[in-house]
């Protein structure tokens, strides 16, 4: 897969919405094994960050960080050195490590499904055998998960966040259900949701920033904005940047 080796950076105008006073915000999307893609990412916003100058700094990822591209375990791996707790840091759990999780406690319908969406490439990043693999079935899907990913990166991923709010933003990893009180959500909902929240104008009461949903663009809306632009697919990783009532967004 090409992928480009610079940056691209846009602006957009201030907006209504806001973010608390002296917070920077950095929310990065869906990053499915893209570890070369992420580590040019996060350069991009350490580079964004110091150019802006001082400010209360802080990173959230919206989910999904395996399956599908080449490095999940680095990127896993990667998540764990960063998360030193106290907020600075956040991260929310996507549909697939909800699935990979269900598939590790034996569920063997979570470990077709894991199959499906790309559970090959982050086994065969664990050590998994490209043969092995290929031969198995369900239950030996959930034998190689149970015997090649380490017990602490599975706990790691159990403890994982559903949503998170930020003044007037609301991260989360797919989406909500229009018409529902925010802290009504079904966990199904926010990590699965796509066809009824993509097409609804409804206010959600917080500007939603969700990834799950890919767009060959940033999918920026009235009440919502998408930001998983398909970087095991496109090369391009996206990043949300806030502060006071500004917005931009940075790329791989």
């Amino acid at each position: 897969m090409a992928v480009t080796d610079f940056l691209t950076f846009w602006r957009r105008p201030r907006h209504c919405f806001a973010v608390p006073e002296q917070q920077r915000w950095y929310a990065i999307g869906d990053i499915h094994g893209c570890y070369a893609e992420l580590n040019r990412l996060i350069k991009s916003i350490d580079d964004d960050d110091t150019r802006r100058g001082a400010a209360d700094t802080r990173l959230l990822f919206v989910g999904d960080y395996i399956d599908r591209g080449p490095g999940s375990r680095e990127v896993i791996e990667l998540m764990m050195r960063l998360d030193i707790g106290q907020e600075r840091v956040v991260f929310l759990m996507g549909n697939h490590e909800e699935t990979l999780l269900s598939a590790a406690d034996g569920n063997r319908r979570a470990a077709a499904l894991f199959h499906k969406m790309g559970g090959r490439e982050t086994l065969l990043s664990y050590g998994v055998l490209a043969q092995d693999y290929d031969n198995a079935d369900p239950a030996g899907i959930i034998d190689m998960i149970r015997a090649a990913i380490p017990a602490d990166h599975l706990q790691w991923m159990r403890k994982l966040r559903l949503v998170h709010e930020v003044g007037d933003y609301l991260f989360v990893h797919a989406g909500v259900r229009p018409g529902i009180a925010l802290d009504s959500q079904l966990p199904s909902d926010l990590r699965w949701i796509r066809k009824e929240f993509l097409e609804s104008p409804v206010n959600h009461g917080r500007m939603i920033v969700h990834g799950h949903s890919v767009s060959e663009q940033i999918d920026e809306r009235a009440n919502r904005i998408g930001i998983d632009t398909g970087a095991y697919a496109t090369g391009k990783l996206t990043a949300i940047g806030l502060e006071g009532s500004e917005r931009w967004f940075l790329q791989s």
